[in-house]
């Protein structure tokens, strides 16, 4: 599984629409409404890399009212299991 997370700044009157069509999106998994310079951000999780550029260059971007986005791929996921279970390898 590949994640992506994908910084999403919208004009303010289509906020609450774009959030819900982007959430409407294969390989969307999550989106939340932000505060600060970013309005929304995206979970992105598809099996394959290629499938993020699908995702958010040919679904995302294409929403009616969305200035801008910025991805930023995971490399890794930390979790609190995996830390809990890092940590306690030295008990």
């Amino acid at each position: 599984m590949v994640a992506a997370v994908v910084l999403i700044r919208a004009r303010r009157d289509v906020i609450p629409t774009a959030a819900k069509q982007v959430a409407g999106i294969e390989g969307v998994a999550e989106v939340y409404s932000v505060s600060g310079e970013w309005d929304l951000i995206a979970v992105v999780r598809v099996p394959e890399w290629e499938q993020i550029a699908e995702v958010v260059t040919e679904r995302i971007a294409q929403i009616e009212g969305l200035d801008r986005t910025e991805t930023l791929v995971a490399f890794r996921v930390y979790s609190r299991k995996d830390m809990d279970a890092a940590y306690e390898m030295f008990d």
